[in-house]
């Protein structure tokens, strides 16, 4: 199961957001995106889960190109994202939200308890708090319920935008150690990150995007011992 990105052009109006971009996620591994704000991460995973048209350039997945392939179709083929900002439904449960993510497939009860299963035992505190109602949870257990409702369509590749953004330290590090485990029970991961240290200590590889470019490409390891990637995302010197 590989998603490749060829050559991709994005525009919002006259904006040219993404300039030429190509990205390979090749299965069982976990790839991460990093790069300041605005240059173009969260518009590179809105384009390939269907939210944002391709202005050109091409998304294959497992072999098909799926560039001009509607959202819902491509969920269905097994592409899920967990947002940035969350987007969990506020007034739904932590049960209900989570059979949202299921909407789409026609679901024994079996199948749907058994993918529940899982989720409780990536997200026990969701289990805690499965009547309780999405917006009264903490902004940690919000984005446990945002990964675990996409985990319910039973993706082969989950896109993940910001997962730590605007978390505490020890919760930051949960969600990483949660990511990791998802991703060694086959599901291949695109991780979009600010929290650049966490994301290249955890991914196997990853670009670094700046205004619409990739301007690096290299194994994560590779990357976190940069000089130049360490003093402009890493917050420390070239030493």
């Amino acid at each position: 199961m590989r998603l490749e990105i060829k050559d991709l052009h994005v525009h919002y109006g006259k904006i040219e957001a993404i300039k030429g971009i190509s990205v390979t996620v090749n299965e069982g591994e976990i790839v991460t995106l990093i790069g300041a704000n605005g240059a173009g991460k969260t518009t590179m995973l809105k384009t390939i889960s269907g939210l944002r048209p391709v202005s050109s350039g091409q998304i294959i997945f497992n072999g098909e190109d799926i560039s001009k392939m509607p959202a819902h179709k491509r969920a269905d083929l097994g592409l899920s994202q967990a947002p940035e900002g969350r987007g969990i439904f506020i007034g739904m449960s932590v049960l209900e939200n989570l059979e949202m993510g299921k909407y789409n497939r026609k679901s024994r009860k079996a199948e749907m308890n058994e993918d529940l299963d899982k989720v409780f035992h990536l997200f026990p505190r969701l289990k805690e708090r499965i009547s309780q109602i999405g917006g009264t949870l903490s902004g940690g257990e919000q984005q446990m319920l945002a990964i675990g409702r996409a985990l319910m369509a039973r993706p082969k590749v989950l896109l993940l935008d910001e997962p730590s953004m605007g978390l505490a330290p020890l919760m930051i590090a949960n969600i990483f150690n949660i990511i990791t485990e998802i991703n060694k029970t086959g599901t291949t991961i695109l991780l979009v990150e600010q929290n650049a240290q966490q994301a290249l200590q955890r991914a196997h590889r990853a670009y670094v995007l700046e205004v619409g470019h990739v301007v690096k490409e290299a194994k994560a390891s590779d990357l976190l011992n940069d000089p130049a990637v360490r003093a402009a995302y890493l917050g420390t010197g070239a030493h």
